[in-house]
């Protein structure tokens, strides 16, 4: 009993180390006060604000749609690769699956720095086009990672059956494989929108002036002075990728069923 309470204790403890700033936050966005001053005062003056302000619309709008294309492209790209690596072997496989995952490990400071480099290199530039593709590579092991992981599970004689019953490899591909890899597809879709919209520092080095995403505008607002509007954008942005990870959570039970 004792070794129970002193578990949910330390769990709790957790949570508070984790999650306190972040109520704060989300609290203080609803204080009508400019200067958090208290007692609090509820007021939904600074959402009010938030949604007529036209510069974080339109940079909360480029960061939602540059984040569908990223998940879409991320998705398509990260399942084929993950389908050709758990079907074949080949030589130098191990080389390949070892280099698919360290830009998960490396600071985003040396791959936005390194990526900008290379950008202007090879003529891209600044830009949009940089942004999707530098966030498709941030992406890509994310979803990599999520669909081999499910795939584990895969019960290979259930293709060896739907081939001996007289399935064709498209067939079998789209009637086996792929509804059980589903969860797994959907799960990664999800994590590559999540990395992509809240991505800063690579935005921060490829976006072209004027033409920011929601996270670098905040940091651009915040250079100026801290406003409750930010308190509030910050907030909804928080929300938003709460629920997308809790969506993914629900998708990638990799070992079980939906």
């Amino acid at each position: 009993m004792i070794r129970h309470a002193l578990a949910r204790a330390y769990l709790g403890l957790i949570l508070i180390f984790l999650y306190a700033p972040i109520a704060v936050m989300a609290v203080m966005s609803f204080n009508a006060s400019e200067f958090y001053a208290l007692p609090f005062r509820f007021s939904t003056e600074w959402y009010e604000r938030l949604f007529t302000n036209d510069e974080i619309l339109a940079a909360a709008w480029r960061s939602v749609w540059i984040a569908l294309v990223v998940a879409g492209v991320a998705t398509v790209l990260g399942t084929m690769a993950t389908l050709a690596l758990w079907r074949h072997d080949f030589p130098g496989k191990r080389v390949l699956q070892a280099l698919l995952f360290p830009p998960i490990a490396v600071p985003w400071l040396i791959t936005g720095t390194a990526m900008l480099i290379f950008f202007f290199g090879v003529g891209i530039g600044r830009g949009t086009p940089a942004v999707i593709i530098g966030h498709v590579a941030l992406a890509l092991p994310y979803v990599i990672v999520t669909v081999f992981a499910r795939m584990q599970s895969f019960d290979r004689a259930l293709e060896e059956a739907a081939r001996s019953l007289g399935a064709r490899p498209l067939t079998v591909a789209r009637k086996v494989i792929l509804p059980h890899a589903a969860p797994g597809i959907i799960a990664g879709s999800l994590f590559a929108f999540a990395v992509s919209f809240d991505q800063f520092v690579v935005s921060y080095f490829l976006a072209e002036p004027g033409d920011s995403t929601l996270p670098v505008l905040i940091y651009s607002a915040i250079r100026k002075g801290f406003t409750p509007e930010i308190n509030a954008v910050s907030t909804i942005i928080i929300a938003v990728s709460m629920a997308v990870m809790v969506l993914a959570a629900r998708y990638a039970k990799f070992g079980g069923t939906r």
